[in-house]
């Protein structure tokens, strides 16, 4: 065994987990900022891809990228929302820190270090990070803003924590948090349920400012306004009667 061998065999490993639906336009360069995104030294990477069941090529071409062993490729045969991939892709994962990276260019994956810093100082258990704290950011719709705000404040009210964009893609934590949970929502749902599930497991948690290219419904963003009013029922849901996991 080569000094090169030991050392990949003795690193940690992050679990990137992607969480895929018709993104055909963006895939492949999603993959590429990941892989080539810098991480901690003495870390490796570990990238979990879960097509939901897409139907505009994004499905065939995982496919034919996923043959060099690059990532692993699961393949929801129905589609099931952006929740359930994450299950399935947590299920998957074998690293001690997960990362939730979405696939449409709007996160960068070069923030990962900086993301990583408060887990692996050992300050914290799980980091959001936050498009409302400062960093650079395009310019889009004002009622979604207000939207994530008044979600935002209603989970802060509930779970008593003081987040600044519950609704972000960038969630970063130990895997041992969620290793034996079952997640209920299947949708957009997930960031309210999984946010209620660390407040009350009494986490760690800090936020981090990042970058945001946020893209508009002509560009192919798919959350609207009732995922906004399924958010505010899962704020209520799951403090109120949380489920056992």
């Amino acid at each position: 065994m080569t000094s090169d061998d030991r050392a990949a065999s003795q690193a940690q490993t992050v679990s990137i987990i992607i969480p895929v639906y018709n993104e055909l336009a963006t895939i492949e360069e999603i993959l590429s900022r990941v892989a080539k995104a810098p991480l901690p030294d003495g870390w490796a990477r570990e990238l979990i891809v879960v097509d939901d069941r897409s139907t505009d090529g994004t499905r065939e071409r995982l496919q034919e990228l996923a043959s060099d062993g690059r990532f692993t490729l699961i393949l929801h045969e129905r589609n099931k929302g952006k929740g359930a991939a994450l299950a399935t892709g947590f299920d998957a994962a074998g690293g001690e820190v997960f990362i939730v990276q979405d696939a449409d260019l709007e996160y960068d994956p070069r923030e990962y270090r900086a993301l990583l810093g408060p887990i692996l100082d050992g300050r914290a258990d799980v980091v959001y990070g936050s498009r409302f704290l400062g960093g650079p950011h395009r310019v889009l719709h004002f009622w979604h803003f207000i939207g994530n705000l008044v979600i935002t404040m209603c989970s802060n009210m509930c779970t008593n924590i003081n987040l600044s964009d519950v609704e972000t893609c960038y969630k970063i934590f130990r895997s041992a948090i969620v290793r034996d949970v079952r997640f209920r929502e299947q949708r957009f749902g997930f960031e309210i349920e999984f946010t209620t599930l660390v407040a009350k497991k009494g986490c760690r948690i800090y936020e981090h400012p990042i970058s945001y290219s946020g893209r508009d419904y002509a560009e192919g963003k798919k959350i609207g306004w009732r995922d906004g009013v399924r958010a505010l029922w899962c704020v209520f849901r799951y403090n109120f009667f949380p489920p056992r996991y």
